[in-house]
């Protein structure tokens, strides 16, 4: 199988484009494509996307860290946003092929390499961090160059991961991980008073009890405040959620939010994401888009198969010897199978002269399967990536102390536990959707409706059981009471 893995180096500089195109020349090899760069002189810094197999990407990050290392020299750098690094962050993305946990593996890889060719100290973060606080890069980053530098000689906690209690003497030290898709998004105020946009920051950021999977801080840039933001997990948090929070949180110290911008690359969804919020279109889902429509059916005409072609991917992903994606992702595939099924038999006979007396509740049963649907999707990829945290969790335990790593076990098993719980309650309410349909659609097509049935039991039964399997290793009695509960009568 293929491997496709993104890479999004950000480097300290962002003025001078000599340097940064010669970093991205060190970087070029077959296999690896380059996808986006940025380049900001306020922050003084750029933020190149590469995608390729995993093995090229790998190499190709390596060598920008040391071309970066010797063209750059951080004491004298000067810019708004955070470093430590002239490679400041050298994040791994999995796209195709590959799991969090083997970009996990490629981190650890790349930052013993790092320190070995280079002598440029490595820390690693988020997924593939060695230490729980480490996953967050502000705790890495906390002092920047200047005040790591001076704490590392003397402070073991702030030792890096691969190599010693000292800092490159010009290139700091790279912090490399692995992570999900991530939006780096900037909101800007008709203000240049960055003590509103701090607040505001602050406000938005999950540290200090603000969206779940939102960071930011308030920069000055281009003569304005800046709201600048990391958004690690769009499908939680939308971006058209946090730039009404921005906004809203603005005009509370009489400012506006005038612009924002993203740097790199964004996923299609989170844009389709916010044209259904800000538009409120009636009955929004992907397939209304006409390019995703078009690449659904020439895709399917093109290859050999038709419509095997779309799905045959993801079942040899079932069946490959790896433990992700399972029973939950496959449930939730059938859950969400079994809300296109039954939308699409009361899209149907929606308008027909024999139903039109049953107008109003067919539109609402298309809107709210489509809902579902989207959900559903969603939880495709929500459960493997559970699966992910619960054994990270269990890894990082063991160089934890006992009562902590029991609660980060706890805490994985629990969210693990609320994924599947979430896709039976779905796909329990899509089966109560087709039997309301039963009475009121085409007789002629009863038998999609009895195949959305069971799909939409099949995925029940499937959550349930993931369900179960998860409390089987809590000692959380309150929590086991109520997710048992809540499983209580979804089938019938």
């Amino acid at each position: 199988m293929s491997t496709l893995v993104e890479c999004v180096p950000n480097f300290s500089e962002g003025r001078d484009p000599a340097k940064v195109e010669a970093i991205i020349a060190a970087m070029k090899l077959d296999g690896v494509y380059l996808l986006d760069k940025e380049m900001d002189s306020d922050h003084n810094r750029c933020v190149i996307t590469l995608v390729g197999d995993r093995d090229s990407v790998a190499e190709a990050a390596i060598r920008g860290v040391g071309k970066a290392a010797e063209l750059i020299d951080l004491t004298r750098h000067q810019g708004a946003h955070p470093r430590i690094g002239a490679a400041d962050v050298v994040p791994f993305i999995p796209i195709e092929g590959v799991t969090l946990e083997d970009c996990v593996a490629m981190s650890r890889h790349v930052g013993a390499e790092i320190w070995k060719r280079f002598q440029v100290p490595v820390y690693l973060y988020e997924a593939a961090a060695a230490r729980p606080e480490r996953q967050n890069l502000e705790n890495i980053r906390r002092g920047q160059f200047e005040g790591l530098r001076a704490e590392v000689t003397t402070n073991p906690d702030r030792r890096p991961d691969f190599g010693e209690n000292s800092l490159h003497s010009t290139a700091g030290a790279t912090v490399v991980g692995a992570r999900k898709p991530l939006i780096a998004y900037n909101v800007y105020l008709n203000t240049a008073d960055v003590e509103i946009a701090k607040k505001i920051a602050k406000a938005a950021r999950f540290s200090n009890g603000g969206f779940r999977f939102v960071k930011g801080m308030g920069v000055p840039v281009r003569g304005m405040a800046q709201v600048s933001m990391n958004l690690t997990d769009f499908d939680q948090t939308p971006i058209a959620r946090v730039f009404e929070f921005v906004k809203r949180e603005a005009a509370r110290y009489g400012a506006m939010a005038v612009s924002s911008e993203i740097v790199g690359l964004i996923p299609k969804r989170a844009l389709e994401q916010a044209a259904e919020w800000f538009l409120q279109v009636e009955n929004f889902d992907s397939s209304l888009i006409l390019e995703n429509r078009l690449a659904a059916v020439m895709g399917g005409k093109a290859a050999v198969g038709g419509i095997r072609a779309v799905v045959e991917p993801f079942i040899e992903q079932l069946a490959a010897p790896t433990a992700t994606p399972g029973g939950g992702s496959a449930s939730a595939a059938a859950g969400a199978m079994a809300a296109a099924l039954a939308a699409m038999v009361a899209a149907m006979s929606r308008g027909k002269k024999a139903y039109l007396q049953y107008e109003r509740e067919l539109s609402e049963a298309v809107a709210e399967l489509g809902r579902i649907r989207e959900q559903l999707k969603i939880s495709i990829d929500l459960d493997a990536a559970s699966y992910a945290e619960v054994m990270k969790a269990y890894k990082d335990a063991k160089a934890s102390a006992p009562d902590i790593g029991e609660r980060m076990i706890s805490e994985a098993l629990k969210s693990a536990t609320r994924v599947p719980l979430g896709i039976a309650q779905s796909a329990h309410r899509v089966r109560q959707i087709v039997e309301s349909l039963k009475p009121i659609t085409s007789k002629n097509m009863w038998s999609d409706l009895a195949v959305a049935s069971s799909l939409a039991k099949t995925a029940i039964e499937g959550g349930l059981a993931n369900v179960q399997i998860n409390l089987e290793s809590l000692k959380d009695e309150t929590f086991r009471a109520e997710i048992s509960a809540a499983s209580s009568g979804l089938l019938f």
